[in-house]
């Protein structure tokens, strides 16, 4: 999540010192209008949330884009727009114009985000998905570590501004590379771009170093299945996100993962508060939240794959949500020690939760929606992270009542993981019958009947016996039991006594 980068202006502000000075004193290294303190200390919170905002939004709308115009479109048109942006930024005259600003960055990084998420996630097979996805979680949580000592460096939160749109810039030029960044062959096979899925097929297995001649990979294997799909040039075919509601199994699976992502961002404001007294303020929360994220990325990579994605999300789910009931019952009662200790839990297992309804949510959702219907996800995640700054707003006012709320759904959405299915080996669905196609699986396995036949043996001359004695059988219930002789005598000297 972009904790990191929306604490990009006010970060660099807190490590430069600024944040540290008295109430009553004037920023030496900004004019007036940048005053952050005292009676303009809302001022800080508000552009986080504008910032979230322009995530949320950017998740939307260039979720639809990357199901209309692929991954690789997506991602570089989102970086082209964010390197101008981030000049704009950087540049920004005043308070307002920054606003809008950062917010238009916002969801230009998260169409990046969203489509480098997709990619990412189709280019995988089975095995190797959750390695990918967490170790680009671990990337993310380094360059969260590193982003304070490029503050110290920079010093001035428009040179650091700088400094990130440089890096955006120099990534949107590699990008462009289709060799650097090709499009996913998966999207372009189920939305019948054939041609065009051949050939970036073609690429891959020359990258790999398989040659085309062997005879898996020859014309006549390869893309025979391909041929058979469309008689003459087939035309691209395109969903919309309005279909989702159409449907009932995807339409259910993505309400309760956007649900959960929601729960796990929102409620770590609840954990994140017991922080604040433990010096220093800004330091010791910002690292220890980078690490809580590195050890939630590790515990998944060490769980996931063994336990299945489900039982892990129920898991953390209700570790969350016990610990939030612990902390609100019994805050005032505990030790410090004890309250730190349950809000570092708390902390780490809500970050399990965001980060594995992501990552089930692209597992579930179809191939030709998994753009727009991850944007979903993801904007309904931003939309719960959003709630700690706008609590800042109002000087926590009503904090008790959104720890009540959050508490309450954490619980809430365990009875609600029990819907979902397990996506754990299993290959990503391409079309919406395909999608609809993943149900939970049962929650009572049904006892197997045993066979008490012998098993044949495998020659022909036990499969003759078989087709005969099934045809005797069938033969006599045709007769019907009026041929039977009707007296016990009868039967008697049928049966020979």
């Amino acid at each position: 999540m972009p904790r990191g980068h929306h604490h990009i202006w006010s970060s660099a502000e807190a490590v430069g010192g600024s944040a540290g000075q008295a109430c009553g004193r004037e920023l030496t290294a900004a004019p007036p209008q940048w005053d952050l303190v005292c009676s303009n200390h809302w001022k800080v919170p508000l552009e986080q949330t504008t910032y979230l905002l322009g995530w949320l939004c950017g998740c939307l709308l260039l979720g639809l884009a990357c199901d209309r115009f692929g991954r690789r479109a997506g991602f570089v048109c989102s970086l082209v727009l964010a390197a101008p942006l981030g000049v704009g930024v950087a540049l920004a005259p005043d308070y307002v114009m920054l606003l809008v600003l950062r917010m238009l960055l916002g969801a230009a990084l998260a169409g990046a985000f969203l489509a480098l998420y997709v990619a990412r996630l189709e280019l995988c097979d089975p095995p190797h998905r959750l390695m990918v996805v967490m170790v680009a979680n671990f990337f993310w949580v380094a360059g969260e570590l590193l982003l304070p000592g490029l503050a110290v460096l920079c010093q001035e939160w428009r040179v650091l501004q700088g400094a990130v749109t440089l890096l955006l810039a120099l990534l949107a030029v590699c990008a462009s590379c289709p060799l650097l960044f090709p499009e996913s062959p998966r999207w372009l096979l189920a939305t019948q771009q054939l041609e065009k899925g051949r050939k970036v097929l073609r690429r891959l297995a020359e990258g790999n170093g398989v040659t085309l001649e062997d005879d898996f990979y020859s014309r006549e294997h390869l893309f025979t299945e391909l041929d058979s799909l469309s008689e003459g040039p087939p035309l691209p075919r395109y969903h919309s996100v309005c279909e989702i509601v159409d449907t009932r199994v995807i339409w259910k699976n993505s309400l309760i993962l956007g649900f959960t992502a929601f729960i796990g961002n929102g409620i770590r404001h609840c954990f994140t508060r017991n922080l604040a007294p433990y010096p220093p303020r800004f330091y010791f929360s910002y690292f220890l939240l980078a690490a809580r994220e590195a050890v939630a990325c590790l515990c998944l990579c060490l769980t996931v794959d063994r336990f299945g994605r489900r039982a892990m999300l129920l898991l953390c789910t209700i570790l969350t949500g016990i610990v939030s009931l612990l902390l609100l019952a019994l805050t005032q009662y505990l030790l410090a020690s004890v309250v730190l200790t349950l809000s570092v839990l708390g902390i780490t297992s809500s970050h399990a939760v965001a980060m594995l309804s992501i990552l089930f949510a692209g597992e579930v959702l179809p191939t030709v929606l998994r753009g727009s219907g991850l944007g979903l996800i993801l904007a309904a995640s931003f939309m719960g992270q959003a709630t700690a700054p706008i609590m800042a707003i109002s000087n926590s006012r009503g904090f008790f009542l959104h720890h009540v709320v959050f508490a309450s759904f954490a619980i809430l959405s365990v009875l609600s993981i029990m819907l979902l299915p397990e996506p754990k080996g299993k290959a990503l669905p391409e079309s919406l019958e395909d999608g609809e196609r993943r149900r939970r699986p049962a929650l009572l396995r049904a006892s197997h009947r045993k066979d008490r036949l012998a098993p044949l043996q495998d020659d022909a001359q036990s499969y003759a016996r078989l087709v005969t004695a099934t045809k005797k059988l069938l033969g006599s219930r045709h007769r019907g039991p009026h041929l039977l002789p009707a007296t016990p005598r009868a039967y008697g000297s049928r049966l020979g006594t």
